[in-house]
């Protein structure tokens, strides 16, 4: 269902939720796998496909049992994952998450080679022949029948699978126990999931996609009706209106003073959607001027705090235009993330805020969504709002940091570079988020296989970096050095 609603769209999760019954009555497990593969994955263009790498992760991290993990991981040897799912599915997280050394699963059959960049389109049926392909897992696993070769299995389907002759024992947990299992604790992962893409904020059970789609109507009619409140209702009058309807926001602690004249104020938060800048505003019940890299027009018209001021990623142009901003006595917000972080860690926070003022307010921002996220990688970004608004209940929560006295960046007695890693330290230990040394191209490289930085036609194909152009190592080498 993931793969469906993610990389296929809604209509083609409405067709799998309408068939999984049926398929479910009349074939066995196997044929039900290959027949739901089929619904998913048929048509889908092979080189644009990045749910696998970029969506699944998240979900089946948490799908991880602790004790199942912590055995394999207190055995200390070689892994070898058996799998029924597609290896599209499923290869990138076991390799790069778990740590598995080689992957036993089914190939999708790509036919018709539509574009050199696109590969193909995926058949949704296995390849001929390949009714669990190794992969090269196999032979590597018979080379090594003369060793202590153990099976660990959930499913006593394993038994049939020609890898179970290798094993000189085999391990079958019973439903009962696997009843008892937990789940692994975040702290316990092996590799932080600090990135994941689709607009999914839920586990897509048959039952909650069935209510997905039943809100679908209502919740589009609501959002409008959300937006028209938000768009013409004063704060004050908004704020209990919009909670009504499932719509709220916090406040924790209390507000700070407002200069009451000459220059204005910075507001330094962190990014975790593009209505970050309209909370603060309601927070402080005063209007902001925000200042973002890249905002669509669609996104720009329906904001009700007005025209978003767009930087350059030039740094002198930018620090220019907000320094203008800062003299005329605006209440200027900046994330210097360069980007949204959905998960609880603060990517790296770009100095030039520090070079701007001689004190910086830090507000820390919390988002709780209960069905659709307000951001995308790989997706349509005019769209974030419109989900936001959609979903039955969400909530912000608004902190205001006491003041961090910036003026030594400014005479030059302290670099800029670790007055910002002292603002997000503090943030981090507010909101209880780890902080990285993340940036917004290693995202962008990691879920969309571009840096994220909107080009023009003519450039982009020069500057596309192929699909998947970083992983995680690669990402922790290179922010490591920075």
């Amino acid at each position: 269902m993931l793969v469906a609603l993610e990389a296929g769209g809604f209509l083609r999760g409405l067709l799998l939720l309408l068939l999984c019954p049926l398929i479910r009555l009349l074939m066995p497990r196997g044929a039900a796998v290959r027949a739901m593969a089929a619904v998913s994955f048929c048509g889908l263009r092979a080189g644009r496909f990045r749910a696998g790498r970029a969506v699944l992760p998240k979900w089946l991290m948490e799908d991880v049992a602790a004790e199942a993990f912590e055995a394999v991981r207190a055995a200390g040897i070689r892994a070898v994952c058996v799998t029924a799912l597609p290896r599209v599915m499923v290869d990138g997280f076991l390799r790069e998450y778990l740590g598995v050394e080689a992957v036993v699963a089914r190939e999708m059959k790509v036919v018709g080679v539509l574009h050199r960049t696109h590969g193909g389109a995926a058949g949704g049926w296995w390849r001929d022949g390949d009714e669990g392909g190794g992969g090269g897992a196999m032979p590597a696993a018979e080379e090594e029948s003369d060793k202590a070769v153990v099976g660990f299995s959930g499913s006593m389907e394993f038994l049939n699978h020609p890898l179970a002759r290798c094993c000189k024992e085999i391990f079958i947990v019973s439903s009962d126990e696997k009843s008892r299992w937990r789940a692994l604790a975040r702290d316990k992962y092996p590799k932080p999931i600090v990135f994941h893409d689709g607009r999914l904020a839920f586990r897509p059970t048959a039952t909650d996609t069935a209510a997905m789609f039943a809100w679908l109507p209502l919740g589009v009619a609501l959002g409008a009706a959300r937006l028209a409140v938000a768009l013409t209702v004063p704060y004050r009058y908004s704020t209990p209106i919009l909670a009504a309807t499932g719509m709220s926001w916090r406040l924790k602690g209390s507000r700070p003073a407002l200069p009451g004249g000459g220059r204005g104020q910075l507001f330094v938060c962190n990014h975790r959607t593009l209505i970050d800048p309209v909370y603060v505003s309601v927070a402080l019940d005063r209007q902001v001027r925000a200042v973002s890299y890249s905002l669509s027009r669609l996104s720009e018209l329906i904001s009700p705090i007005g025209r978003t001021v767009r930087l350059t990623r030039d740094r002198d142009s930018d620090g220019a235009v907000m320094a203008r901003l800062l003299d005329r006595g605006n209440l200027v917000v900046v994330c210097p993330e360069g980007t949204t972080c959905r998960e609880p860690y603060l990517l790296r926070f770009s100095p030039l805020f520090a070079e701007l003022s001689d004190d910086v307010v830090p507000v820390g921002i919390a988002v709780e969504t209960s069905m659709f996220y307000a951001t995308t990688a790989g997706g349509l970004k005019c769209f974030d709002p419109l989900y936001y608004m959609v979903n039955p209940r969400m909530c912000y929560t608004v902190q205001f940091l006491d003041k961090v006295d910036t003026s030594a960046v400014r005479s030059r007695a302290a670099p800029s570079t670790d007055m910002a890693n002292l603002v997000q330290r503090k943030m981090g230990e507010a909101l209880g988020y780890g902080c990285t040394m993340l940036t917004r191209k290693d995202k962008y490289l990691m879920l969309a296989g571009n840096d994220g930085i909107v080009r023009s036609t003519s450039d982009k194909s020069a500057s596309a970096a192929p699909p998947g152009a970083a992983t995680a190592a690669d990402t922790g080498r290179k922010n490591k050095s920075t």
